[in-house]
């Protein structure tokens, strides 16, 4: 089982030495037990890991994930992301908590931790245009933009992958407790490259960007300051060849002046929904919702059935179903009351 392995690296060491041991040896186990003399020339941390190696309990690391009840992905996993495979430094593992699945059409969206209210507004307003359909929305829990987008997602029925900074033993800001546990209670899911043990350190903010970014096909700023971390995670969304969009805002909101400087360098304009499907070529079917009927009597059953298909003269339906005029009107009124049938006609009536 070489996922133990993983695990118990994860747990001392960042994710670029972790995959430059696993593409070195080919295998992670290999790379665990091999001799210093082997490991001496692959990275500047070999080193460090000789010295720790046996201080290491494998088992333990794993029986402690177990125990918390979380899920993990490795980078050698067939149900690893293929998004992730594509970018520099991918992650070594991925620790979440939910469903990490629905990934076809995946969107980032990032901003300000101190968004306007118009901001919110206004992306609340983009990602509801999206309900009825698979796309994912991917953003980092934080406060601001990435809580509204999450919470956007949530209330319009998409999936939603909340990326963190920490161990899934964190939440982080503690605010958002209630809305990690929304996410992972069949919502979509939260994750993790770090061991569950590991605090939510400043350092490990702009490293968690570029999964971010790298679980998706695009990333869609919402506001940003000229200093924002989301512009960390724009400028990793180019590198990665991924689509940049941005919503613009009032020229007057110090927030806004990384958003036009995007758009000023190439990034695409984003006012509705259909921006974001053209920027990345998506056509979309969204699921028509079901509206259950109202009840109905028997002989409205019969009337129903009778313009299933086609729409019906009076004359049709008291043929069809042995009414009397009078009796086939009355139901007829009631019905179109109802919102099951329409008057197309002056005597003809078709299924709503």
């Amino acid at each position: 089982m070489e996922s133990k392995y993983w695990i118990a690296l994860s747990e001392h060491f960042e994710s670029s030495f972790i995959i430059k041991l696993y593409n070195h040896f080919g295998s992670i186990e290999k790379a665990f037990n091999a001799s210093a003399n082997e490991l001496k020339n692959t990275d500047k941390k070999a080193e460090k890991f000789i010295k720790v190696r046996d201080s290491i309990d494998i088992d333990k690391s794993l029986q402690e994930v177990l125990n918390r009840n979380i899920f993990y992905v490795t980078y050698e996993d067939k149900n690893y992301p293929s998004m992730l495979k594509n970018i520099d430094n991918p992650p070594a593992i991925i620790y979440y908590r939910g469903e990490l699945s629905n990934l076809d059409r995946t969107l980032a969206v990032v901003g300000s931790r101190r968004a306007s209210y118009q901001a919110k507004e206004e992306l609340n307003k983009i990602i509801s245009e999206f309900k009825g359909t698979d796309i994912c929305i991917v953003s980092g829990l934080a406060a601001g933009i990435d809580t509204q987008a999450h919470l956007s997602a949530l209330d319009n029925g998409l999936k939603t992958i909340g990326v963190i900074a920490s161990g899934l033993d964190f939440y982080y800001p503690a605010a958002n407790k209630q809305l990690y546990q929304r996410i992972e209670n069949g919502c979509g899911a939260v994750i993790s490259e770090y061991y569950p043990t590991l605090e939510p350190l400043k350092f490990r903010f702009p490293q968690r960007n570029r999964i971010v970014s790298g679980l998706s096909y695009g990333t869609l700023v919402a506001e940003a300051s000229l200093k924002s971390g989301a512009l960390i995670t724009a400028n990793l969304t180019l590198e990665q060849g991924r689509e940049l969009m941005c919503m613009p805002g009032l020229i007057s909101n110090p927030n806004t002046q990384g958003i036009y400087k995007l758009l000023k360098s190439g990034a695409t304009l984003v006012t509705c929904a259909d921006d974001i499907l053209n920027a990345l070529n998506w056509e979309i079917k969204k699921e028509q919702e079901q509206i259950p009927l109202p009840e109905l009597t028997e002989d409205e059953q019969k009337i129903l059935q009778a313009v299933e298909i086609e729409e019906k003269c009076v004359d049709e339906l008291m043929a069809q179903t042995g009414f009397s005029v009078e009796k086939l009107l009355s139901d007829l009124t009631t019905m179109e009351l109802k919102g099951i049938i329409k008057q197309v006609s002056t005597d003809r009536y078709k299924k709503v």
